[in-house]
């Protein structure tokens, strides 16, 4: 008797300790929105596929190039084949993985600027703002960008 006692009070603490806390896919996917990197310059929208999250470009400040007068592509890709791909609707952000409170990190963030991809480790300090560094090799070798959450993501109309 006093063993049935104790396995439900383990069963109710557990529960409103999880209700309480949340699941780490909750707390995983307030990741999930539409930043805007410190530059201005273009609006990403983060969404998780499978277990992972990615990032791609939704909005430019400036979608024209000034030279072609067509959208802008990714002309800097140090592969020749992908220089024509349009940036918007580009995927910036790729592979991450909630790995710790308030952490995603084992992706890389692609900067169209240069043309070049970085590891990268997300950090967000509070609902409405993220750290973002990219780095080589090492941490401390990298430089962080500080984004600002713009939407959240929209609930889903059940069925």
């Amino acid at each position: 008797m006093n063993r049935a006692i104790l396995v439900a009070l383990l069963v109710a603490v557990s529960t409103i300790t999880y209700s309480f806390l949340g699941s780490d896919d909750a707390k995983a996917d307030r990741l999930k929105g539409i930043w805007q990197p410190s530059h201005g310059k273009a609006k990403i929208k983060i969404d998780k596929i499978g277990s992972k999250y990615y990032g791609k470009i939704v909005w430019l400040k400036e979608p024209i190039d000034p030279e072609t007068k067509a959208p802008k592509v990714d002309k800097n890709n140090p592969d020749e084949s992908l220089r024509s791909t349009p940036l918007k609707g580009y995927r910036i952000l790729k592979d991450f993985e909630y790995t710790d409170e308030d952490e995603w990190s084992n992706g890389t963030i692609y900067d169209p600027e240069n043309g070049s991809t970085y590891s990268c480790v997300i950090k967000m300090t509070d609902e409405n703002t993220l750290d973002i560094r990219g780095y080589i090799g090492i941490k401390t070798l990298g430089r962080t960008d500080v984004w600002k959450r713009l939407e959240m993501p929209s609930k889903k109309k059940s069925e």
